[in-house]
């Protein structure tokens, strides 16, 4: 009678093992939080920067918006809640608006070439709340955690403002 012959165990860990655990300490860094305020080369981080980033174009959006209700009265009310959405989301990423009400703005540049047209002017500005929207998105991809959470939310607030915008315009 002949017997089956003993399974091979080999010895040391199985690679699932090692890939499993490899995995998990990837998982481990990648999710310790934000990067320090400085990097050691002293430079702002990778998150500072998207932060200013995020920042500086939430206050120029409010500087369209601005733009916008001084060529146009007519749409401060229409408008105003959205602006007033986007200075809060300036402010999320530490930035600072002045505080121009939606009928008298006072960060409203003179330069801005705001059409004519109202509808073109709305469409206009639907267009810079969706190219926005789209690089967030991008940018969400390269930081971690909380502000990856909030460029998730406030392009998707744009993205919604868009729409809106959009609509108004019909």
């Amino acid at each position: 009678m002949s017997y089956p012959s003993p399974v091979r165990v080999p010895s040391g860990p199985r690679r699932r093992s090692v890939l499993a655990s490899a995995a998990g300490a990837a998982l481990l860094v990648g999710c310790s939080g934000e990067e320090s305020e400085e990097s050691a080369g002293g430079s702002p981080s990778v998150v500072e920067k998207a932060r200013t980033l995020a920042a500086r174009e939430s206050v120029g959006l409010v500087g369209r918006y601005d733009a916008l209700i001084a060529a146009h009265p007519a749409v401060a009310g229409q408008l105003g809640p959205l602006r007033a959405e986007v200075v809060r989301h300036a402010e999320a990423f530490g930035g600072a608006v002045g505080k121009a009400s939606p009928t008298a703005p006072e960060s409203a540049s003179p330069s801005a070439a705001v059409p004519a047209n109202e509808k073109d002017a709305l469409v206009e500005l639907a267009a810079a709340e969706r190219a926005l929207a789209d690089r967030r998105i991008t940018a969400l991809l390269d930081v971690p955690g909380e502000l990856a959470r909030l460029l998730a939310s406030v392009a998707a607030a744009g993205a919604a403002h868009a729409y809106l915008l959009t609509e108004g315009a019909r």
